[in-house]
């Protein structure tokens, strides 16, 4: 099966999704129609016959464009921080607008202070890299970087339907024809990461934005990184943790596929399979690949999932003879139409409620926090990048 990207040009083009979001707006919150690429606000593709040389090509362009170093032009008067949309360990997501230009953006906020603390410098400025790099509709991508005297700032472009997470929760669990949907372009997303040599390693329903036409983004790669053979780092999120990372072992691309499984389980049924009371319990169900299968899945959900929870990475699909190709031939996706989706030709199940440009109804509500400067700058030889 051919890699639908493979011949795509990747050209980012002018605009924003505000400013396409009128179209939207007229459906009525119904079912996106389908459309071709060309309306897509971020980028310009155009599809050619598949070609060999594609991913190779891609892979070149992301090393290229990874080794960027210069800095943008803004600075923080530049915009107007609205309100909080996000909230991690060490940063907190703002809408913000650019003032002269009128343009919405989510604003990736770091504290320099407690990423040096936490010696956490080189993974932001690996973050940043990966960011600039990327190239792919499926991925979110970096805007422009600037910095104060106190804080490091990302700019993305502001996804207004939310997480992918906050629509689970609402549904409660997703009908398999929606888990098809979402599971597919997740798959895509995975594969021209790995193309590019970058592991994920923290996919999950809240790491996923639902754009105005109802199609998904990932996003949130402070625990990505670039990896050609094998890395060992305790990261990721518990509950997603492959037996390979929790075992201290070196892996590679094999976790994103084990994360993969868990989360189409989670979006079909409501929660991860191994969930547990404690978090000790949840690493013991995951060493022992202890997890019940839900009756109501189909047989061919069920055979894939079973399929990508192997604690034997050799057995692990994604990661067999003809790697990404077990799961895009499985019988489960057998209705996916793989150029079409790429093309975003396929109606989406759902389209987010959004009413006028910077509309946050879509993303939870979050205690507000003041961005405070401090007296003097705080310098390190990791932020010379932004």
């Amino acid at each position: 099966m051919a890699t639908p990207w493979a011949g795509v040009i990747y050209k980012a083009v002018e605009g924003s999704e505000d400013e396409h979001q009128q179209q939207q707006i007229s459906l009525d919150n119904k079912a996106a129609t389908p459309m071709a690429m060309s309306a897509y606000p971020q980028f310009g593709y155009t599809y050619h016959p598949t070609s060999p040389a594609a991913p190779q090509e891609a892979k070149e362009e992301f090393n290229k464009r990874y080794e960027i170093t210069s800095k943008s032009s803004y600075i923080r008067s530049n915009f107007e921080f609205i309100k909080t949309i996000g909230e991690g360990s060490f940063g907190r997501v703002y809408l913000a607008r650019l003032v002269k230009e009128e343009k919405y953006y989510a604003i990736k906020t770091f504290d320099k202070s407690i990423l040096i603390k936490k010696a956490l410098t080189k993974q932001i400025l690996q973050e940043k890299r990966i960011l600039q790099a990327l190239n792919y509709p499926g991925c979110i991508y970096l805007e422009m970087t600037f910095q104060d005297n106190a804080h490091i700032y990302l700019g993305l472009p502001f996804i207004s339907g939310g997480e992918l997470y906050n629509y689970l929760l609402k549904m409660g669990k997703f009908e398999e024809s929606a888990s098809q949907f979402y599971g597919a372009q997740v798959l895509l997303a995975i594969e021209y990461l790995h193309y590019c040599d970058v592991i994920y390693r923290d996919l999950k329903p809240e790491n996923i934005l639902i754009d105005v036409y109802g199609y998904l983004k990932l996003t949130d790669f402070g625990l990505s990184k670039v990896v050609t053979q094998r890395t060992y780092s305790l990261c990721g999120t518990p509950d997603y943790f492959a037996p390979e990372v929790l075992m201290h072992r070196g892996y590679g691309k094999s976790v994103d596929y084990w994360s993969y499984g868990v989360f189409l389980f989670e979006i079909t049924s409501g929660k991860p399979p191994f969930v547990a009371p404690t978090m000790m319990k949840t690493y013991e169900n995951i060493l022992t690949v202890a997890y019940s299968m839900p009756k109501y899945f189909s047989r061919n959900l069920a055979h894939l999932i079973y399929n990508l929870l192997q604690i034997d990475i050799s057995r692990r699909f994604g990661s067999m003879k003809n790697a990404i190709e077990d799961i895009k031939s499985h019988a489960w996706f057998s209705k996916i139409e793989w150029n079409l989706l790429f093309n975003r030709k396929i109606a989406a199940p759902y389209s987010p409620n959004v009413r006028k440009p910077g509309d946050t109804r879509n993303f939870g509500h979050f205690k507000e926090k003041k961005l405070r400067l401090h007296k003097a700058n705080i310098e390190h030889e990791d932020f010379n990048e932004f």
